[in-house]
């Protein structure tokens, strides 16, 4: 293939004199220590690809693919050079890395160099493994290259969520934010809590397309993670470079948790024991009592959150939080009073502050969306920006870390053109094109102020996406577009070359097809994609549904 073709792109491709090294049956790796992750995973992919053993060598200057690390590189960059070598006939694949990290990136550009092929799991009957001699630099942008999966509203097997840490990895892809509670469901276990998926995790029955829509699936949907199921998860994302963010919503999008435990909610205001697990979707009215039997229970969910999961950052939601219950609420009012808080939005904001100092004082920190922001930033919280680009640029300039996901450009569940064929088309219209021209540095930042940009990531809510062939068409390919974005360092929105990007994805199409990706063509959805007459909702000034 050609080296044009790498996605996302590379810092510097730089072709040797003619020549290639085959990977057949005598190919061996070495790897030095701290590479030896990579060097299972090449087997396993590449030996699955291709039928090769690739067997340990014992020593560097045997190996055909040799494997190391080089500290005088960036943590995640790397370099890979393909050439003949110190005059050994059958030419060396020579991978370095700033650290463990560094070298499994430069392995997902070496299974892309080796064409669609090596995205199979077993060998064609003529299988050929050939690396044209050539030296690649690269190093990310940033270090937060995130993909956010909502699994509350719609629940997704164990197993669809290792394949998507896989489709991840292979875009260089390094945190994945797992959306794990919501009103629509709770899908991690909590042992001291076991109502939660007890009877958090099932709803009756869903609403089918946009809220607006009068049709239902009258199946009951439900699902959860046990403690061993995320541990996998956790460890399988560890063997590939992945950070699992887990997010436990608080205080609103909390109905599964108040269906199960109705003293969670405002009693004083509605009668909590006559609500179910929500069906439909939207913000929701109930919100967590702001009380200190309310602050200990979430306290014990995190205590088994933290135990299972060791990323620094922990998301607690704090989005789309009504007020109107607290405000309605004697107890609430008496906890502002007592506080000597100016409103709810202040209650709020000590809602959040106390959870920051709780993480903190274990050695974590707090990132929640962008409306903790409302009434005063917890100090070392960090925001997911997704109302636009303010919130970000706000917290930025506060000093306060960020990582920008705004609606507009990165929501996938929005749609990906305004034709009658869009499979239950809402939001905004968000081509491939548009993804390739966002640029997450807003240009308000001044430059000490964008270090505070941690880096960037897609969000993906699954409200009209009911399985995982819907996610991999509201997916891809505008993950791809966007892995680019985060890793690449791209000129100015306006001055980037969407044609020659366009050109490198047909190879890329070819890869996806190889790893069974349900994408949406760039012709327009197959007739299995197309689900015409399901309702939908474009957002005001876009173009209207048809």
């Amino acid at each position: 293939m050609d080296v044009a073709d790498l996605i996302p792109a590379p810092v510097a491709v730089r072709e040797s004199p003619e020549g290639s090294v085959r990977l057949d049956a005598a190919a061996t790796v070495h790897a030095a220590p701290g590479t030896e992750g990579t060097a299972r995973w090449l087997r396993g992919v590449l030996g699955a690809a291709f039928g090769l053993p690739l067997d340990p060598a014992a020593r560097a200057e045997e190996a055909t693919v040799r494997l190391r690390l080089d500290e005088s590189l960036a943590a995640e960059a790397y370099r890979l050079d393909i050439g003949p070598g110190d005059g050994d006939s059958r030419g060396v694949v020579l991978l370095t890395g700033g650290s463990p990290a560094g070298v499994f990136w430069g392995a997902q550009t070496l299974r892309q160099l080796l064409g669609a092929q090596a995205f199979r799991n077993a060998p064609p009957a003529e299988a050929e493994a050939v690396l044209p001699y050539q030296r690649v630099e690269d190093a990310p942008r940033f270090g937060w290259r995130g993909m956010m999966l909502d699994v509350a509203r719609h629940f997704m097997p164990k197993d669809d969520v290792l394949r998507y840490l896989d489709l991840l990895a292979a875009h260089k892809l390094n945190v994945f934010h797992f959306h794990l509670t919501d009103d629509q469901g709770w899908r991690i276990e909590i042992k001291r809590h076991p109502r939660l998926t007890e009877v958090g995790s099932w709803r009756p029955r869903s609403k089918w397309g946009h809220r607006a829509s009068e049709l239902w699936n009258d199946t009951p949907h439900g699902g959860f993670y046990t403690q061993d199921d995320i541990r996998e998860i956790v460890a399988y994302a560890h063997a590939r470079h992945i950070t699992v963010v887990p997010e436990i919503d608080i205080p609103g999008h909390s109905q599964a948790a108040i269906a199960a435990y109705p003293e969670l909610g405002n009693t004083d205001v509605v009668d909590t024991s006559a609500l179910g697990v929500w069906d439909t979707w939207g913000i929701n009215p109930n919100i967590l009592a702001p009380t200190d039997r309310v602050l200990r229970f979430y306290e014990e969910v995190f205590e088994e959150v933290l135990a299972l999961f060791p990323s620094q950052f922990v998301h607690i939601g704090g989005d789309e939080a009504p007020k109107d219950q607290w405000k309605q609420s004697p107890t609430a009012q008496a906890r502002i009073k007592e506080l000597g808080l100016a409103d709810e939005d202040e209650l709020q904001s000590w809602f959040i502050r106390h959870f920051d100092s709780w993480l903190a004082g274990r050695g974590r920190r707090l990132i929640g969306w962008d409306e903790i922001l409302e009434g005063g930033l917890a100090p070392g919280a960090a925001v997911s920006s997704w109302r636009g680009y303010a919130g970000g640029i706000a917290a930025a300039k506060s000093g306060h870390d960020v990582v920008m996901c705004p609606e507009q450009q990165v929501y996938l569940d929005h749609r990906q053109h305004g034709g009658p064929d869009e499979p239950m088309p809402i939001g905004y219209v968000r081509t491939l094109e548009d993804v390739y021209r966002f640029e997450p540095v807003p240009p308000e930042l001044s430059a000490e102020e964008a270090r505070h940009v941690l880096g960037t990531q897609a969000n993906v809510w699954t409200e009209v996406m009911e399985n995982r062939r819907r996610v991999d068409y509201q997916v891809f390919p505008r993950l791809a577009a966007f892995a680019e974005v985060a890793w690449s360092a791209l000129p100015a929105p306006a001055e980037r070359d969407f044609a020659a990007f366009a050109s490198r994805m047909t190879e890329h199409y070819a890869r996806l097809d190889a790893l069974g990706v349900d994408y949406r063509p760039p012709a327009g959805p197959r007739p299995e994609q197309r689900r015409p007459g399901v309702i939908g909702r474009p957002i005001e000034g876009s173009p209207p549904n048809v």
